[in-house]
């Protein structure tokens, strides 16, 4: 991969973590109605989640390559590529929830509330991405 791609992939992964990390901690803080235990949920995602995008990202590049190795963007492939990072990041915040609150049930109801806020934060996202040139040229 050029190294303007990885810079594309790594700036990208900010910019989703920032978003990504404050919506866990709202929803965590007014699922638990406890502040600590929505930034200590948000801090831990910060790292699990940075690792877990970055590769998922270079994966779906790879996978997203015509014949003539452009980059194909549509709203199908953005659509597929968005459940597929939910369903990592779900399974991440309820391990990462179940384990700071010691409650399964408050790790699966943070998980499954921020399913459906991820997926539309995340298809923005993407949507905003596919208009930026950063480290394609």
């Amino acid at each position: 991969m050029r190294n303007n791609l990885k810079k594309r992939i790594l700036v990208k992964t900010l910019s989703w973590r920032f978003i990504g990390t404050l919506d866990t901690i709202v929803l965590s803080w007014v699922i638990t109605g406890n502040v600590i235990f929505g930034l200590k949920i948000g801090a831990i995602e910060i790292f699990t989640k940075m690792i877990l995008y970055f590769f998922h990202e270079r994966i779906w590049f790879r996978i997203n390559l015509d014949k003539n190795n452009k980059i194909i963007n549509s709203r199908k492939r953005d659509a597929l590529k968005t459940f597929s990072w939910r369903g990592i990041g779900t399974l991440d915040t309820i391990v990462i929830s179940w384990l700071v609150t010691g409650n399964p049930f408050t790790g699966f109801k943070i998980g499954l509330t921020e399913i459906i806020t991820k997926m539309i934060l995340f298809y923005i996202h993407e949507r905003v991405w596919n208009r930026i040139d950063y480290g394609l040229k």
